[in-house]
């Protein structure tokens, strides 16, 4: 086997070896699928729930956009917290404290998103089974579970995005080449954009449906998208990966660069292997 046409990983030097363009296209497939999973329930869905006031009052049948819009964010959760595991065993080799960062930005965004189906789903129980209940409580507590869905909704995909999936993920792929430096870019500008749309939101300065909140919002959206298609079309760069440690002593495991020990007599300690 060619190893520079097709190198491969080994994650513990235990004899477990990884094919790193089969990691990169399933990354991609995860990111797609988050991508395309997480537009339809804010943008089509959560509509009647979301701008509707007396929506909890309505009394009737099980609402099967709301049921579904809830499902398309469960698997938006899920693939998000994929990408980042799924992806662990690669740039852990260019910055495993980073790598590390990653996964854990994604499961605190899949922790918010998990909130805000939770909330969505309790005001779809309260329309349909508490009938008979006084309205103005009703429409207090449907309004609390908005603000708790719209909250949550800024602090996961809205804020942790920019920290994980931008600067974390973008420097990671700067610093490695693994995609064109140029796409990585991307993604540090998207991240701190991001950042700033939240705290432009918190103090009030524009509504997060503004002209500006949307427009702050693309940068990331192109991110991942394109970030999702490069790697199921183009996979990693072969020479980036060729180039990564396969050695968990080597200091770059850790992201920490550990200078050659040179003893007294003046040559250089061989390397292990």
């Amino acid at each position: 086997m060619n190893t520079k046409e097709n190198p491969v990983i080994d994650p513990a030097g235990k004899g477990a070896r990884m094919d790193p363009q089969r990691i990169a296209r399933l990354t991609g497939v995860l990111f797609v699928i988050t991508y395309l999973a997480s537009i339809p329930p804010v943008l089509f869905l959560y509509g009647p729930l979301l701008d509707d006031p007396r929506y909890i009052l309505g009394g009737g049948a099980a609402d099967n956009g709301l049921a579904l819009g809830a499902l398309l964010e469960v698997i938006t959760l899920v693939a998000g917290i994929a990408t980042a595991v799924v992806l662990y065993p690669v740039v852990k080799r260019v910055n495993e404290i980073l790598a590390l960062g990653f996964v854990t930005a994604r499961v605190v965004e899949g922790a918010f998103i998990g909130v805000g189906v939770l909330s969505v789903l309790s005001m779809v129980t309260l329309r349909q089974e508490a009938a008979g209940a006084d309205a103005g409580s009703l429409l207090a507590v449907g309004a609390s579970l908005v603000a708790l869905y719209h909250w949550t909704f800024l602090l996961g995909p809205g804020f942790v995005v920019g920290i994980g999936n931008g600067l974390i993920l973008g420097y990671l792929m700067y610093k490695s080449a693994l995609v064109p430096r140029g796409l990585a870019v991307l993604g540090l500008i998207a991240g701190p954009v991001l950042l700033a749309r939240f705290v432009g939101i918190l103090f009030g300065v524009f509504e997060p449906m503004s002209v500006l909140g949307g427009l702050m919002v693309v940068p990331e959206f192109i991110w991942e998208l394109a970030l999702g298609i490069w790697l199921i079309v183009k996979g990693f760069n072969p020479s980036a990966v060729a180039s990564l440690s396969t050695s968990p002593g080597d200091g770059v495991l850790t992201g920490i660069d550990q200078p050659a020990t040179v003893p007294s007599n003046g040559h250089s300690v061989p390397t292990k292997g």
